[in-house]
């Protein structure tokens, strides 16, 4: 499983280098391909030239915060639509709501488990399969 998981890039936004180290260990040994931003403005950038397949973004971070990057995203054509959990120690439902008006796909809140951010992440970065097209339709056969 995780040769598959070579080819995902997961960009981790955190200002806390010690919880940044950590999400970075955590996924590499995953086998996620990583990178990662220190605060607000670092991500945009990092999410245009990285092009991950998903985003880890804290919330409180020096310059632009995590609502900031959601809501300068959502303008940006080539960056708007990589999805991204929040990974943040606010835990009020306030934030979880702004979070995800502004477009975040999920909220997990810290200190988290191992397993449960793994599984986060994995649902966030899953590609969305086409549906299939559908039966023909044999009444119209002549």
């Amino acid at each position: 499983m995780q040769s598959d998981r070579r080819d995902v890039r997961v960009l981790v936004v955190e200002d806390d280098e010690a919880v940044r180290t950590l999400l970075l260990t955590r996924l590499e040994l995953a086998g996620y391909r990583t990178n990662h931003a220190a605060d607000g403005w670092k991500a945009l950038l990092a999410m245009q030239e990285f092009r991950p397949d998903g985003v880890i973004l804290d919330v409180n971070m020096p310059g632009l915060d995590g609502f900031g990057v959601l809501e300068t995203k959502k303008s940006r054509g080539a960056i708007k639509d990589i999805p991204v959990m929040m990974l943040t120690a606010r835990q009020a439902p306030t934030d979880i709501r702004r979070a995800l008006g502004l477009g975040a796909r999920d909220y997990l809140a810290k200190p988290f488990d191992d397993q449960q951010l793994l599984a986060r992440v994995a649902r966030l970065v899953r590609k969305k399969r086409p549906s299939p097209p559908p039966p023909p339709d044999d009444r119209w056969v002549i």
